[in-house]
């Protein structure tokens, strides 16, 4: 029951999951498919404008679906999107960005109105956003002053759902995934005369696995070559970045961000005022000291465990007698739970600056995560009436922001360079290592945040570290760090800074 609880923390990470979404997304499913061949690819123009360092940027939004096809041409989905293109200007130059959330299962409404878009829901970071009206305004922030944009809604989520004779199982899985995300932005660059055009992806959360393997099968299946990928708040990796499942790699990697998390909420002694310096030390102290002890098991001796417990309890403010006890080992949502427990707080796990009230004082795993309260309903209520007021969406089906599609996820991952099968979980930096070094123009950026406890700086670090690449290539590659967590955008310092290492980087 213990395990069975903290997979559903964890998938839920990725997501905010939500009970009426869940049943909009199984009642679709349950849709006797031939109900649907008929129906009609969605379609709503609109003029708009941003304001973007004080120059104006006249667009053209446009808000629907593409029917697409199998290869015998029947069809097998409605697929949603969301663009933005500048009017005026030449489609075979102009940049164009390709961008969606993660789950998997979630729509693409959190980048769209959080930093993306040219219209942006206000937040007030670390409260709670529940009472209404809520506001957006002009975003200043947008990617729009550098490249023309297209927001992508997944299968299952959004308006985005099968038809035809298709299953939600022919798109839920991580290469069912990739390559249904992968046929739709081949698509949509021929319906729309962007072959020429500079491509960029950028991916966030389990968008960072989609996107390594969009990057590779973009490039295999329909020989369309990237100019960049950005992968914000990545997750590469089962292995590497998932603490709960005991793996010692994903326990080294989330100790940082436990050390983060407790600086932050003044939970250590001897608190240093620098938190990079901080850091350093805790990078050092998991690599050098807790990793080789990890690996030594039941071999290392007392005095070894006691000396590491102490450094445990140092960089993380939860006890050596707590650590000792759960064998040095713990998942996230354990700590979110454990290192606030004697003020009846517990951390968010999305963004772990986020404190709530606990609602069991001596449960072992969160109750909630604090973050998605604050700031789930501001996004929904405000994306709804943006997306149907003033791009004028007129349809009575439910935009689905979240499908809860974990459950049905098939995790398996034909990786490049296996030829026997599929492996069991997928890891799909490797895809994106193939991918530059067949496309050595090919740049990446990482933008990541440190007080991230769902997909946490360690594991990303340890991502870039691991790829292949000539060391010629490894100049293609920037990394960007937040003081704010998962969505640091939603952190008024860090979105500044987000739009400014975002445009820069598009050329």
């Amino acid at each position: 029951m213990k395990n069975k609880i903290f997979l559903i923390i964890f998938l839920s990470a990725f997501l905010p999951i939500w009970a009426v979404a869940q049943d909009a997304s199984d009642a679709l499913a349950d849709k006797p498919a031939d109900s649907m061949v008929e129906e009609q690819p969605m379609h709503f123009e609109s003029k708009g404008s941003v304001r973007i360092d004080g120059k104006a940027i006249n667009y053209t939004a446009t808000a629907g679906t593409l029917v697409m096809k199998n290869e015998e041409g029947d069809p097998i989905a409605q697929f949603g999107y969301t663009s933005y293109t500048k009017d005026g200007a030449d489609k075979g130059k102009r940049p164009i960005m390709f961008a969606y959330n993660g789950g998997p299962g979630s729509a693409s409404f959190w980048l769209h109105m959080g930093v993306l878009g040219p219209k942006r829901v206000v937040i007030d970071d670390l409260t709670f956003n529940t009472a209404g009206p809520f506001k957006r305004v002009n975003n200043e922030h947008s990617i729009l002053a550098k490249a023309d944009l297209v927001m992508i809604d997944p299968v299952g989520t959004g308006f985005s759902h099968p038809v035809g004779e298709a299953k939600g199982e022919d798109f839920w899985g991580v290469d069912q995934d990739i390559a249904s995300v992968s046929d739709f932005i081949a698509r949509y660059i021929t319906d729309n005369g962007r072959w020429q055009a500079p491509k960029y992806l950028l991916g966030e959360s389990y968008g960072g696995i989609r996107s390594g393997g969009v990057a590779y099968y973009l490039m295999q299946k329909h020989s369309i070559s990237l100019n960049g990928v950005i992968l914000v708040s990545p997750h590469m990796s089962f292995v590497a970045g998932w603490a709960g499942i005991k793996i010692d790699l994903a326990q080294v990697n989330f100790f940082t961000t436990f050390a983060s998390t407790a600086w932050y909420h003044n939970a250590i002694e001897d608190r240093p005022d620098d938190l990079q310096e901080f850091l350093r030390e805790a990078e050092a102290f998991a690599v050098n000291e807790y990793a080789p002890l990890l690996h030594k098991g039941n071999r290392a001796s007392a005095a070894e465990r006691q000396k590491v417990l102490a450094g445990m309890e140092r960089f993380t403010g939860v006890s050596a007698d707590y650590w000792d006890k759960a064998n040095l080992r713990v998942g996230e949502d354990q700590f979110a739970k454990e290192l606030l427990r004697d003020q009846g707080k517990l951390v968010g796990r999305i963004d772990s600056r986020y404190v709530g009230d606990a609602i069991n004082g001596v449960g072992e795993s969160m109750d909630y995560d604090p973050f998605f309260p604050s700031v789930g309903a501001a996004f929904t209520a405000t994306f709804n009436d943006y997306y149907r007021e003033e791009l004028g969406v007129e349809t009575d089906r439910k935009y689905i922001t979240s499908g809860g599609l974990w459950s049905k996820w098939d995790q398996r991952h034909a990786q490049p360079g296996v030829y026997w099968g599929k492996l069991a979980i997928a890891n799909t930096g490797i895809d994106l290592t193939h991918a530059m070094i067949q496309n050595p123009n090919l740049r990446l950026l990482v933008q990541q945040g440190y007080f991230d406890l769902a997909t946490p700086y360690g594991a990303t670090d340890y991502f870039l570290d691991h790829m292949e690449l000539p060391e010629a290539l490894r100049k293609n590659i920037t990394a960007e760090y937040y003081d704010a967590g998962h969505m640091m955008y939603l952190h008024e310092e860090s979105m500044i800074k987000f739009g400014k290492d975002l445009s820069d980087f598009v050329k």
